[in-house]
C-alpha cells in the first residue's frame, strides 16, 4: 500500500500531474538551452547550502525562500533527465548523494541559529530536536535505498523529503523563526515527528513485503 492508501495515491497522483503540467514550460526551456540534469542538481545543492547558511545567520525568511527554490530544482532535474532520455545510474547516485548532504547541512544551519541567536526558548531542547531531525531524515532516505537494494520498492510514509522542504521552507518564509525561535522549533519538531512515523511505517512495510516475497 502506498502513502495514505488508494485515496492518498489518487490525491498525490493528481497533484503530481498538476505540478508537472505547471513546470513543463521550464523543462522545455532547460532542454532548449541544453541544461543538463546534473547541472540542475548541482545548482539545487548550492541553493540548499546557501539556505543552511542563511538560517544559521538569522536570515530565516531568506533561508525559507532558498530552500523552496532548491526543492523546485530538485524536481526539475528528474523531469529534464526523463524528457531528454538522460536518466543514468551516475545521475541518480549524484542526485541522492547531494540530497543527503543538503539535508544534513540544512539541520546544521538551523541548529547553529538555535545555538547562537539571542533569546531562544528551550535552547538545549531545540538543538537536540535538530539532531534527531537529521537522524530521522537520513533514516527515511536510507531505508528506501536499502529496500531498493533488496529489490523492494519502498515509497511509503507520510513525510519524505518533499514534505520536509515544503513544510519548513513555506512556514519560515511566511512566519520567520517566531518569538524566541518558537515557530522554527515547532516546525522542526513536527517534521521530525512525522519523519519518525515514516521510519516506523517503512519498517512495518518492508517487513510485511519481504515476508510475502519469501525474503528472509
Amino acid at each position: 500500500m502506498g502513502r495514505g492508501g488508494p485515496l492518498g495515491e489518487l490525491v498525490n497522483g493528481s497533484m503530481s500531474r498538476v505540478y508537472q503540467k505547471g513546470t513543463a514550460p521550464f523543462v522545455r526551456a532547460f532542454l532548449r538551452l541544453g541544461v543538463t540534469p546534473n547541472t540542475l542538481t548541482t545548482i539545487g545543492a548550492l541553493l540548499i547550502a546557501l539556505s543552511a547558511v542563511a538560517y544559521g545567520l538569522d536570515h530565516i525568511r531568506s533561508g525559507g525562500a532558498l530552500l523552496l527554490a532548491s526543492g523546485i530544482l530538485d524536481t526539475l532535474d528528474g523531469q529534464v533527465a526523463r524528457s531528454s532520455d538522460r536518466a543514468t545510474k551516475w545521475g541518480a547516485f549524484y542526485d541522492s548523494t547531494l540530497d543527503r548532504m543538503g539535508d544534513g547541512a540544512l539541520f546544521i544551519g538551523i541548529a547553529a541559529y538555535l545555538i547562537y541567536a539571542p533569546g531562544i526558548r528551550a535552547r538545549e531542547f531545540s538543538v537536540i530536536l535538530c539532531m534527531v531531525g537529521i537522524l530521522s531524515a537520513l533514516l527515511v532516505s536510507y531505508m528506501r535505498a536499502r529496500a531498493e537494494g533488496l529489490g523492494l520498492e519502498c515509497r511509503v510514509g507520510i513525510a519524505q523529503r518533499a514534505e520536509r522542504i515544503l513544510g519548513l521552507g513555506l512556514s519560515t518564509l511566511i512566519l520567520g523563526a517566531g518569538p524566541g525561535g518558537l515557530v522554527l522549533t515547532i516546525v522542526v519538531g513536527i517534521l521530525t515527528g512525522l519523519s519518525l512515523i515514516t521510519v516506523g511505517q517503512r519498517f512495518v512495510y518492508v517487513h510485511r513485503v519481504a515476508g510475502d516475497a519469501g525474503i528472509p
